[in-house]
């Protein structure tokens, strides 16, 4: 891959790999679903706002269907009871032929379709287009890793929407490529797909857009604190080991994106051991700027939990990304001695700690915001596998409170 996967690289130049042999168990998602049966609208839309192909040659005519940014969003939501055959992974799979060409696939083009092979067959829980639950619901929208699918992280967005969340994500995309580019241009792309997302959810009559937070994965993380720092109908944070931490270089050079004036709540979560300042060198794959700058986690003045996942490899936050590992990658990537059975017990807590985050904030659940604040050993978590760390929001200085993103 590109820089994010020399990144990824880098996180784990440290381990120690355990033998092959005996990594053999598959990922399964643990966490038990909500009362809520889901369901999954895939919706073929266009922002015409940004084009996404080039104008023809002597052409001053704004986006139109032909050249405006293809949007493939997917909709997770609670819906009623009803029969039918669960998504599979390779329904999920198939959803990435017709990503950037909605009414003419392209399988061939569709490497996930080699990547997931031997899970095609793998049941998740959503329903296409299963008849919705009444009731409006907290939206949540997903921002997955570098040129990655929408649906990444699938097994997470159906579990948070059968917990009564609507859930919507796209694809990971460059201002006019596929692949997205891994600079400002590819960061400020995303982070308008995430606010063009927030505008859609408005539309849907089980979306409460009062209450809306943006969920993150590795490249993704940058994006999504982009996509706050200028949207203030975003609420609130939670990021698996986004980029923001490892490129602050990047935040800082965008020129409107201030942590230090940001008082949304955010969950943090860190893959591996903190060995930063052993690791820092092996980031500097690209532009040596992408990683001078003030550190965000330090800056931030909204509520902030970091959970550090001791022995999580950077991969292992996302599902598919987990089902795609083959032992050899799973061995280049693992950290020290924890196992596969151990990386599902880390999703599966990556998970529990994402939803009793958003019950707290999104739902004002008592219940939710008391499990924020009991140890990983009182919240299930095996000995040594993680700790947490939790700063109550900060007071901005005068200054900065008159220009904070959020108020």
């Amino acid at each position: 891959m590109k820089t994010l996967s020399r990144w990824c690289l880098g996180l784990v130049a440290s381990l120690i790999a355990a033998p092959l042999w005996a990594q053999t168990s598959p990922f399964r998602f643990l966490e038990k679903p909500g009362p809520y049966p889901v369901g999954l609208k895939v919706v073929h839309q266009y922002d015409r706002t940004r084009s996404f192909l080039p104008a023809p040659a002597g052409s001053a005519a704004p986006a139109d269907e032909d050249r405006a940014r293809p949007v493939q969003t997917l909709v997770w939501y609670p819906a009623e009871p009803s029969g039918g055959k669960p998504m599979s992974v390779g329904d999920y799979v198939q959803l990435a032929d017709t990503e950037l060409h909605f009414d003419a696939p392209h399988p061939q083009q569709n490497r996930w379709r080699t990547l997931l092979k031997t899970s095609f067959d793998v049941t998740l829980r959503a329903l296409r287009d299963a008849r919705p639950a009444a009731g409006r619901y907290p939206v949540l929208i997903y921002a997955p890793g570098d040129s990655s699918v929408a649906w990444d992280n699938a097994d997470l967005c159906e579990y948070l929407a059968s917990h009564g969340y609507v859930v919507l994500a796209s694809p990971s995309m460059g201002v006019s490529t596929r692949d997205m580019t891994d600079d400002l241009d590819g960061i400020n792309a995303q982070a308008g797909d995430i606010s063009f997302l927030v505008t859609y959810a408005k539309t849907l009559a089980d979306a409460d857009g009062s209450r809306i937070a943006v969920l993150s994965w590795s490249w993704g993380g940058g994006s999504s604190l982009f996509a706050a720092a200028r949207d203030p109908r975003i609420d609130a944070l939670v990021s698996f080991d986004g980029s923001m931490r490892v490129y602050p270089g990047l935040v800082k050079s965008a020129g409107d994106v201030h942590p230090e004036r940001m008082t949304l709540p955010m969950l943090f979560f860190i893959g591996g051991y903190p060995n930063l300042l052993e690791d820092i060198e092996q980031y500097h794959d690209g532009p040596i700027e992408w990683t001078v700058g003030p550190n965000v986690l330090n800056a931030w003045h909204g509520d902030l939990l970091t959970v550090n996942m001791l022995g999580m490899a950077h991969p292992e936050f996302s599902s598919m990304y987990q089902r795609r590992q083959n032992e050899q990658r799973f061995a280049e990537n693992q950290v020290a001695d924890y196992g596969r059975d151990d990386a599902n017990t880390y999703h599966a807590l990556a998970a529990r700690y994402t939803l009793n985050f958003l019950d707290a904030y999104l739902k004002h659940d008592a219940a939710a915001a008391a499990f924020l604040k009991q140890t990983p050993a009182e919240n299930g978590a095996p000995k040594h596998f993680m700790a947490t760390r939790f700063r109550a929001a900060q007071a901005l200085s005068p200054a900065a409170a008159g220009s904070a993103a959020k108020p």
